[in-house]
């Protein structure tokens, strides 16, 4: 019997992500992953994201205090600008409701730093809008193992779902066979994704 509180899959047509300040300042901030970790995670979930045409919003918080956007963002999101905001929490500012509104989409991923507030805050205050929330938690970083524990827990109390970043690439693609595939995997740079990727292609190329 399902359980009623499964909200049913993410696809294509139901999915978007919000990126939420991952910036050079905060980022030298974040003590719970490594923050190489951190950048390789979200860059690739955007990445991934682009591949499988999942329309994606992102926002800033005052860069003359937290610096720009990283660089390794803006490289993977070319044409895609940014909505630079005061508010602490996102979902305080109208701009971003209305580019998530304007997706269509009421699945709504979600990545930040701080994971306890600038990813925790927008997420819990969606799903009060009717949105499904899902927290990209190693897409997004707090500044202690303690905050980031407390954040992940008070989300999920809330109702928000926990997630990585490859498992909904992968939940999304839904099959190995569609065109994007190589993409995504490439894109989520795993070293065993990498290893089949390139075996696929040799055998391809033998046939």
């Amino acid at each position: 019997m399902p359980n009623a509180s499964y909200p049913g899959r993410l696809t294509r047509d139901n999915a978007a992500l919000l990126i939420v300040d991952h910036q050079v300042g905060l980022l030298t901030g974040v003590r719970d992953i490594e923050v190489s970790t951190l950048t390789h995670n979200i860059v690739g979930l955007a990445k991934a994201m682009i591949a499988l045409k999942i329309p994606v919003v992102v926002t800033t918080t005052t860069e003359r205090l937290w610096g720009p956007l990283i660089p390794e963002l803006q490289q993977a999101l070319p044409g895609i600008e940014r909505i630079e905001r005061t508010t602490v929490n996102a979902w305080d500012d109208a701009r971003v409701v209305a580019a998530v509104e304007k997706t269509g989409r009421k699945n709504l991923i979600v990545s930040g730093v701080s994971t306890d507030v600038c990813l925790a805050f927008p997420a819990m205050s969606a799903l009060q809008d009717a949105y499904t929330t899902y927290a990209a938690i190693d897409a997004s970083g707090a500044f202690s193992k303690e905050q980031a524990e407390h954040g992940v827990r008070r989300m999920v109390q809330a109702g928000v779902i926990p997630v990585c970043y490859s498992n909904v690439a992968g939940e999304i693609l839904a099959d190995n066979a569609a065109p994007e595939a190589n993409d995504v995997y490439g894109a989520l740079s795993m070293p065993f994704a990498g290893l089949v990727t390139g075996l696929n292609q040799y055998f391809s190329s033998r046939k």
